[in-house]
């Protein structure tokens, strides 16, 4: 209670000293809300926008639902995690923070998961989507496609093996609860989840999961007759909601950047960027990256941004600095992931250090596989963009909104395969059994 009442009164005196910097400084407020209105507009919207909607229709497909299903012989023994968890994995990575962490209660509630592997599910699989890592980051601020592939071996790559890890946490906690771990074997498990499309009846969980491509696509199958909406109303639904994200995306955005300006335009940053200047210093990092390191502390989108801009700064440094600031998340992410883990009895100190610890992972991981996947591309000469320049994301449209309508071409194609494919086991199925 004593937390409770002190975790209230920081906010309310952080949210008051943030009142008066605004009214003290109006014209860097102001600025600051234009500019990050600015980074939506230009870049985040065209950019994410086309995929947010790609990614519901995916879901609503039962697209994801078969990518689980194929992810649940690999839970157990290598995360140890029951294979339900392999659903929450492939939303994770497909969908970005902090899609796992509502998902992972939803298991929690369930009694599917214990809070141990909970905790060590969210710690793992939350993650940035692939869209905003190559839309926004890669092409969007970089200014170059071929870095998204080693950005996203380096975050997703350091993930699993991050998950790897996190499978000797708590293990004395296990122990001491014994072979049950609180997991229940209810009917409460039975059902599909109207709200997130999660496949209650994942039996999956046990340690016995084998890799099937049949049992694959009846949960693909199973999951678009359960969801039972036509193609119409699934892109309507599919455009709102991804439209409501981008609103909550563009808000966060906007709210940080005025944040971290009237920081600045206080003086309080410049005390936290000398702090880190020393500790750059003492690593051998470039002193620049103080700032992108910082503005990543607080929100993900600036700090990406911020990465990209230092014209004296290698670009495998970089883009070490993004694939650190990706996995770390920002404070805006945290701040989500731990009232929704606040929802269950889910902890959120593992899911804080799994951050550092994945941040970390991604920058080492970046750094040691640049010159086998970069080469002679060390040199950030040529990936310099002006800030005219990196504002362009709204030239990608006519390409996004051509792959739009080849990834839309291609859902419909192969859920009409899968469904196929599934009457046709299931009816050699029946004769076996006759």
């Amino acid at each position: 209670m004593n937390i409770a009442r002190m975790t209230i009164s920081l906010m309310v005196a952080a949210m008051t000293a943030l009142l008066i910097l605004m009214l003290v400084f109006p014209e860097a407020s102001w600025e600051a809300g234009v500019a990050g209105l600015a980074i939506w507009w230009d870049v985040l919207f065209p950019s994410l926008f086309p995929f947010f909607v790609i990614s519901e229709l995916m879901l609503g497909f039962g697209i994801v639902h078969f990518l689980g299903k194929l992810l649940d012989p690999l839970m157990k023994p290598l995360f140890r995690i029951p294979g339900s968890g392999g659903f929450v994995a492939a939303m994770g990575f497909a969908s970005g923070y902090p899609v796992s962490a509502k998902l992972a209660t939803k298991l929690r509630e369930q009694r599917l998961i214990s809070r141990v592997e909970g905790e060590r599910l969210v710690a793992f699989t939350t993650s940035s989507d692939p869209i905003f890592l190559i839309g926004a980051v890669s092409v969007g601020f970089f200014g170059s496609s071929s870095l998204a592939g080693i950005l996203a071996i380096a975050h997703y790559g350091s993930a699993l093996l991050l998950g790897f890890i996190m499978r000797f946490y708590g293990t004395k906690e296990e122990e001491n609860k014994g072979p049950g771990n609180e997991k229940a074997s209810g009917g409460a498990a039975k059902g599909p989840d109207s709200e997130d499309g999660l496949q209650g009846n994942s039996s999956a969980g046990a340690a016995g999961a084998k890799f099937s491509l049949r049992l694959a696509l009846k949960a693909m199958h199973e999951a678009r007759i359960n969801d039972g909406r036509s193609l119409g109303e699934l892109l309507k639904q599919a455009v709102s909601s991804s439209l409501q994200l981008m609103a909550v995306v563009g808000g966060l955005v906007v709210f940080f950047s005025v944040v971290l300006k009237l920081l600045t335009a206080s003086g309080i940053m410049g005390l936290l960027y000398a702090g880190v200047h020393s500790i750059l210093g003492m690593t051998g990092l470039p002193a620049a990256l103080a700032e992108p390191f910082m503005g990543g502390i607080f929100e993900v989108t600036l700090g990406a941004r911020a990465a990209a801009a230092p014209a004296d700064v290698p670009l495998m440094y970089k883009a070490a600095a993004a694939a650190f600031i990706l996995s770390w998340g920002g404070l805006s992410v945290h701040a989500q992931v731990a009232s929704i883990l606040n929802g269950a009895d889910l902890r959120y100190l593992p899911f804080l250090a799994a951050r550092l610890a994945h941040g970390f992972l991604a920058a080492i991981l970046l750094v040691l596989l640049w010159n086998p996947f970069m080469g002679s591309r060390s040199s950030s000469a040529s990936f310099i963009r002006s800030e005219g320049e990196m504002l362009l994301g709204w030239g990608s449209v006519p390409d996004a909104l051509l792959i739009f309508l080849k990834l839309i071409s291609v859902l419909l194609i192969f859920s009409l395969l899968a469904r196929i494919i599934h009457r046709l086991l299931m009816r050699d199925e029946g004769r076996s059994r006759k």
